[in-house]
């Protein structure tokens, strides 16, 4: 709808125009139980749904005051609803419908100072956007939760929907009997309505609600301060009904207590928003949502079943990267999404940077090299890719900008950051950079005066070179060696691609590993005999301090992942990782290795089939359960996207059967046994692995430690339903047994994936043609609709697809569009006439929306990289 895309410049204007005072916010949220459900008449005539059909929606007023530089001046206001009972301005009435137009309220002839009134009917969100409503199918109860950024609080209640017009908020709640309601500030329940303390000035994107009848456990922090005062933290943290007893909210208190603490200790300024509490909820879009006080997680990370310690670390990462939030994007905000990665890289580098150094988790920077950076390495070779601090012309803009550069990216740029000034003189940055900003908005320019100052380092200069351009460089060892056998020179050589052609300067350390002798003889482990730190600047660099080692059988550029580059071999070192890349001691350098590795598949710099060899040989003997489900990860997408098509077969069976050796001789009930389970289920195709896996469901097969808990149970029916084992009344009967919100979610999955045509055209009128389903639903059908084994059933979709995207892009709201362009695109399709197919609808709609055309190009990119691939891997077969 027009005027619902906020521009940049729009936004400039109205900041330099306003600035707010103060919002009141009521929410009449009964409405939100009884009745009928979306699109059903609603008994009695009430607001929570139309009898023309429309969608349930509850009462929101907003009282907004706010001053204006030019009286006499327009501007409007934002808000997303389905109607607007009444508007006033300064105690004038204004006519709803001339004023508001769906998505704007205008407001002419401003005072200096201002008091806007709006009361509107604003709609129960099922796409996870504004005010979500959820129905557990479990016990029917209801949820709601509020989730805005970048810019869906308007769809809750009026505003000023842009980061840097921040204002104190005071909410007020009317909840169903029985419920429980909470918000950014604490509340209590008085005459039956919630209200909550003002909160500090904070930006609109960040407020939040969540009612209903969740668990709730609460905990407490308290610290002594600097000056000898106490600051206590109340905690607070919350689930459905329906997974409490599955909540381990100990674990999630310590580590909220662990990062608290780490933060303090680094950040010298208190934590400012008063209470702390946890929300973890259903059929959330996102990881998590930084809202201060009121923090949302998706309910995924509450584990219904047997997990890896992977998973609890990427839990603990995640509640870290949050907290970091509080300081980096709510304590200080950015001016406008342009600066989005000053809360967003330094949120994700905060969260592994605690991990490391407050939990448990002590080798997360493996974690962050091997998967997080392989984020970051895809996002910067796009066609999309763009410099951390990115050209954001609008909210469509904002929103897919959410990638893998400003989060990954960022943040390794930030970890070279920290070696570059130091640690000590980038933390005192930080601290002075909240002490000034505090409750404000800041441009880059703000961080980089304060690091100048605490490091003496031109900080312009970095910030040209790393934040300022886009793309990946690619450093390569080159060994020349005497004629006795030492190093003679030893150069790294940096390339960039031509369509990002800056060389920049990297802190790099380059390790030389041979392999140890054996007190018995022969060799044994590959270990680092010599290290040096060197600065990387231009086409080649010569590490002098290296000259007159010994002879390395493998040199690792960037040991210790001191920089953001992706690593090369040279051919030497290259030999040595194909025959003894598990006899790496170091996880961290092994990690590199594999991460290099897979960039050389994905770049069709080595065929995908000698990738997959290596992981046969070599997973097997990895230590870090987090690397290995890595492997198995990206084991598995070469065999779906990089292989010859002729030897996908022939590739499937050699994963399944080693991942089938791997599974027995795993040690019974650890982590490894479990991930090799999971990974047997998602490459096994042939009939006899379909039967073992039909048989540990039944219960007529056994793995000795094997638990196959409920979620195991889920994870081995979707390969017998995508090839035709497990038909509808077996998913059916699964389903008896987890009737939960979770188990409908892989009972749709299980059906979109059988392999049928009808099948399939259900799936998608489901998803393309109807808006029923709920954002968790469509996800989980493109999921089941979207099988490798199914390319031939998915071929007529092909064309529908194309004729389809333009209409859901317009009529759906953004994260669906997103959902459905980039989960539907016809990828497994892996020919020239897909790509033609492709560039035909590029060429022809040169006029759509920019978003939609990135979400495109990005499918086409990973299409065309797909095709090279399988090209390298065919002339490996010879």
């Amino acid at each position: 709808m027009p005027g619902e895309n906020l521009s940049r410049d729009e936004a400039q204007e109205r900041a330099a125009l306003l600035s707010v005072d103060s919002y009141d916010v009521f929410l009449d949220l009964r409405s939100a139980v009884g009745g009928a459900e979306p699109g059903e008449t609603e008994p009695g005539g009430t607001e929570s749904g139309g009898t023309d059909g429309g969608p349930r929606t509850f009462r929101s007023v907003t009282t907004l005051r706010f001053r204006c530089a030019e009286p006499g001046a327009a501007s409007f206001a934002d808000l997303i609803a389905p109607s607007v009972t009444a508007v006033s301005l300064n105690g004038r009435d204004l006519d709803p419908g001339e004023v508001f137009d769906g998505v704007r309220i205008r407001l002419d002839d401003l005072a200096a100072e201002n008091e806007l009134v709006v009361d509107a009917q604003c709609a129960y969100s099922r796409t996870g956007e504004g005010m979500h409503r959820f129905v557990d199918p479990e016990d029917g109860e209801v949820y709601l939760y509020t989730q805005y950024e970048p810019a869906d609080s308007r769809r809750v209640f009026a505003n000023f929907e842009q980061p840097d017009l921040k204002a104190p908020f005071r909410f007020a709640v009317q909840a169903p009997e029985g419920w429980t309601a909470w918000s950014n500030g604490a509340g209590e329940l008085t005459d039956g309505i919630w209200r909550f303390a003002e909160t500090k000035p904070i930006s609109t994107y960040i407020t939040a609600v969540v009612a209903g009848p969740y668990h709730y456990v609460t905990d407490s922090y308290t610290r002594t301060l600097a000056d000898g005062t106490t600051l206590e933290i109340p905690l607070g943290a919350m689930c459905r009904k329906g997974l409490a007893p599955h909540f381990d909210a100990d674990d999630v208190f310590l580590v909220t207590k662990q990062g608290l603490d780490f933060f303090h200790d680094h950040f010298d300024y208190p934590y400012p928003f008063g209470k702390y509490d946890q929300a973890f909820v259903p059929e959330y879009n996102l990881g998590a949502m930084e809202n201060p006080g009121l923090v949302t997680f998706r309910e995924e990370y509450i584990f219904r079943g047997n997990v890896t310690r992977a998973s609890y670390e990427a839990r603990a990462n995640v509640i870290l990267h949050e907290m970091a939030h509080m300081w980096f994007g709510d304590l200080v905000t950015m001016v406008w999404w342009d600066d989005l990665w000053l809360k967003e890289s330094f949120a994700d580098f905060m969260g592994t940077f605690a991990n490391v150094g407050a939990t448990r988790f002590t080798d997360a920077w493996i974690t962050f090299a091997n998967r997080r950076k392989a984020w970051a390495y895809r996002a910067d070779q796009l066609p999309s890719t763009h410099p951390i601090t990115a050209d954001i012309r609008d909210l469509q803009d904002a929103k897919l900008n959410f990638d893998g550069i400003t989060y990954a990216k960022g943040a390794s740029v930030l970890k070279q950051l920290v070696a570059y000034v130091g640690q000590d003189a980038f933390l005192e940055g930080a601290r002075r950079y909240f002490k000034r900003n505090a409750y404000g908005n800041t441009r880059l320019g703000d961080l980089l005066s304060v690091l100048e100052e605490t490091s003496g380092r031109d900080m312009a200069a970095w910030a040209r070179s790393w934040l300022q351009t886009a793309g990946v460089n690619s450093l390569t060892p080159q060994v020349v060696l005497s004629a006795e056998g030492r190093i003679a020179e030893l150069a790294v050589l940096q390339e960039a691609a031509e369509s990002h052609p800056e060389l920049r300067p990297h802190r790099v350390a380059v390790g030389l590993y041979r392999r140890a002798a054996l007190a018995e003889g022969g060799e044994g482990a590959l270990v680092r005999y010599a290290r040096a730190e060197v600065d990387v600047d231009g086409p080649r660099t010569v590490v002098a301090e290296l000259a007159g080692a010994e002879a390395p059988d493998l040199v690792l550029v960037n040991d210790d992942d001191l920089t953001y580059c992706k690593i090369r071999f040279d051919e030497g070192s290259l030999a040595t990782l194909r025959d003894g890349l598990g006899e790496i001691t170091d996880p961290l350098a092994r990690a590199l290795c594999w991460s290099a590795l897979w960039n050389l598949t994905r770049d069709a710099l080595m065929p995908a089939r000698d990738f997959i060899g290596l992981v046969l040989r070599f997973a097997g003997r990895e230590s870090d359960i987090g690397v290995l489900q890595t492997l198995h990860g990206w084991a598995n997408s070469a065999l779906v996207h990089y292989v010859a098509p002729d030897w996908r077969a022939e590739g499937a069976r050699l994963l399944a059967d080693g991942a089938l050796e791997e599974l027995r001789l795993a040690e019974p009930g650890s982590q490894h046994q479990l991930a090799w389970a999971r990974f047997f289920a998602r490459v096994a195709s042939g009939e006899a692995d379909l039967q073992l896996l039909q048989g540990l469901l039944e219960g007529t097969a056994k793995i000795d430690g094997l638990e196959v808990d409920q979620e195991l149970r889920w994870a081995f029916l979707e390969p017998l339903a995508a090839h035709g084992v497990a038909d509808e009344s077996v998913i059916g009967a699964e389903l008896a047994r987890d009737d939960t919100a979770s188990g409908k979610r892989h009972q749709v999955r299980c059906l979109a994936a059988r392999p049928s045509a009808a099948v399939k055209a259900q799936a998608w009128a489901a998803v393309v043609e109807s808006d029923a389903l709920s954002n968790a639903l469509v996800e989980a059908t493109i999921s089941g609709f979207a099988q490798p084994s199914a390319r031939e059933l998915l071929a007529p979709y092909t064309e529908k697809y194309f004729g389809a995207i333009g209409r859901v892009w317009a009529e759906r709201s953004i994260q669906i569009g997103m959902d459905v362009v980039s989960g539907l695109f016809p990828g497994l399709q892996d020919s020239p006439e897909t790509l033609e197919a492709t560039d035909a609808w590029l060429a022809a709609h040169e006029d759509a929306a920019p978003a939609l055309r990135r979400l495109v190009l990005e499918s086409r990119d990973d299409l065309a990289r797909a095709l090279r691939g399988q090209a390298c891997d065919t002339a490996a077969a010879g």
